[in-house]
């Protein structure tokens, strides 16, 4: 009996070791490599509220030119002399900000997180570092401010969840990409440590710029972050995949088993610009439903004026889009994107549960909008615009009417309830007929350059809409050019340009031995669709002579015919 006694109380001591001392209890790699990504449930409350506000300001704000970039760069009228910018904080005196206000915005809009920028990647820091005197609370500063804390005392007042936005990148301070960077990694992550240690609750941790893992150090940095605060999401542009994917003023693909979420300027640039254009409702709502559509989230920045306000037609149009969300939220909180995914922008379907959302944002030329069969029975459906819609089931798929006096301006949405759950149908990519036959999707495409590898000539010819081909920096003209493969014979041009209208002199060409043969030319381009005598040829151009900026093109289809032909090479 002693002897059980004694092998009793060894073990009892041993398990209690075990317990106590992490070496013991688990493998040090594999408590880090938990804690390089996020807990699921996390995400998942991320993707949940999927709408959220993205501010950039800081003294920059003073000279209406872009945040960080312009800072001794872009053409001589977009920046600011290094010397001069790097003062500005000294005469910068936003008396009228008022976090609170801020944020009141924010859930007027239905927003449900905001990512606060503290730090850009012209290095001075938002809030009351330790580690650095180029801050809002500098000896020099203006303004002495800990404008951090005023946010997340406002954010945890109202129940807005906030993620801190912080470049790595920091070409004010004398150590990045020096001899001495490892310093500056270890400034980096004392900021961060300070970001997560001095400020209450924050929910997640939104880098830029990317880089390599070993630049910052990163498993490391995201190791100390979740000891901190293990609830943390953080983007991919740290040099590790991170939680979620981040394309930039562009609307992310249909996707489930990623989560992503676009952050898109509300006017034209990130930081405040006086009498810039803001998006219309109607796009600002398409650009929403789209993202929800395919499964994203939307982070619409707003850059408040120097004096420290929203500018008020910013704010007003967050309302709006408020007051939109407070009717049909339902359709966006909370769900995933599918199984409805269109191929071109009349809009696709939300779902949750045992409903699917239909969205049209622009309603088909044929009237009749036809859905592909879905593994489930509808056994009732409403329009949750106002009027009435008439669904029909069959076996080989789903039409939807709605009288055009009850289709609505904005997004006409159509509520269907099924006999089962919404959430294990299969997504089914809906090609629509008029791009049916397209020749030029996947081909080997060229252009007379790119902006960033994100924007190569292959985007546009990738039949991906949320993805597009740039131009050169700089550049006010170029060429796009697709190379079939063969002869191939087309009479149908589609070419889908991004938003921003730049293009003012276009020409549709072909190859013909050594030179280029017009068949087509034009103006303002835009959304272009044209039938034309068949031609037939192995190399295609879109040859851009005139474009108020860079120009940039969402997709270029051309369609497959039968009938008399040009020839080309």
């Amino acid at each position: 009996m002693a002897k059980k006694a004694v092998a009793i109380t060894i073990l009892a001591g041993w398990l209690a070791v075990c317990v106590a001392s992490p070496t013991l209890a688990a493998d040090p790699a594999d408590k880090q490599k938990d804690l390089l990504k996020a807990k699921p449930e996390a995400v998942k409350a991320w993707q949940d509220d999927r709408f959220g506000m993205f501010v950039c300001w800081g003294p920059v704000s003073l000279t209406g030119k872009e945040i960080g970039w312009s800072r001794g760069k872009g053409r001589k009228s977009a920046r600011t002399p290094v010397p001069a910018y790097d003062n500005l904080y000294k005469k910068w005196k936003p008396d009228k900000f008022d976090a609170r206000e801020w944020v009141k915005v924010a859930k007027d809009a239905g927003q449900k997180y905001m990512i606060f920028l503290v730090k850009h990647h012209d290095g001075f820091s938002l809030y009351d570092s330790k580690l650095t005197d180029f801050k809002q609370t500098g000896p020099e500063s203006a303004w002495k401010r800990d404008v951090m804390k005023d946010i997340a005392d406002a954010c945890h007042e109202a129940g807005l969840k906030l993620i801190i936005y912080y470049s790595q990148p920091d070409w004010h301070h004398p150590d990045y990409r020096s001899k001495n960077h490892a310093r500056y990694i270890e400034f980096f992550h004392g900021q961060i440590r300070e970001l997560l240690t001095n400020y209450g609750r924050i929910d997640g941790l939104w880098f830029d710029l990317g880089g390599k893992e070993s630049d910052w150090n990163t498993k490391k940095l995201f190791t100390m972050a979740r000891t901190l605060q293990p609830w943390l999401i953080i983007n991919n542009r740290c040099g590790l995949p991170g939680d979620f994917d981040t394309p930039e003023q562009r609307l992310g693909k249909f996707q489930l088993r990623r989560p992503w979420e676009t952050c898109m300027t509300l006017n034209s640039q990130w930081a405040w610009k006086p009498n810039d254009k803001i998006k219309s409702l109607k796009r600002c709502i398409d650009v929403l439903v789209t993202c929800a559509v395919r499964n994203g989230n939307l982070a619409l920045n707003t850059g408040p004026m120097p004096d420290g306000r929203i500018e008020p037609r910013q704010a007003e149009r967050f309302r709006e889009i408020g007051r939109w969300m407070k009717k049909h939220g339902d359709s966006i909180y909370g769900t995933r994107g599918g199984p409805f995914v269109a191929k071109t922008p009349w809009g696709g379907s939300t779902r949750k549960d045992k409903t699917i959302y239909v969205h049209v944002l622009k309603w088909p030329a044929a009237e009749t909008l036809t859905l592909p069969p879905i593994d489930r029975k509808i056994v009732s459906h409403s329009l949750l615009t106002g009027g009435k819609a008439k669904v029909e089931q069959a076996d080989d798929g789903i039409t939807i009417d709605v009288a055009a006096a009850d289709r609505n301006e904005l997004d006409t949405i159509i509520k269907l309830d099924l006999d089962g759950s919404a959430m294990d149908i299969e997504p089914v990519i809906m090609v629509p007929a008029a791009l049916r036959g397209a020749i030029s999707i996947g081909k080997k495409a060229t252009a007379s350059g790119q902006f960033a590898a994100a924007y190569s000539a292959a985007k546009a010819f990738d039949g991906d809409e949320s993805t597009r081909w740039g131009g050169a920096p700089e550049s006010r003209s170029g060429w796009l050019a697709v190379d079939l493969g063969k002869e191939m014979t087309f009479n149908r041009v589609v070419i889908l340009e991004a938003p921003w209208n730049r293009v003012q002199k276009f020409q549709l060409q072909y190859r013909d031995g050594q030179s280029w043969k017009t068949f087509h030319e034009g103006k303002a381009l835009g959304n272009f669709r044209k039938d034309f005598k068949p031609v037939t040829a192995r190399h295609v151009r879109l040859n851009i002579p005139e474009a108020t900026n860079v120009p940039t093109i969402w997709e270029v289809y051309l369609i497959a015919s039968k009938g008399k032909e040009k020839k080309g090479t």
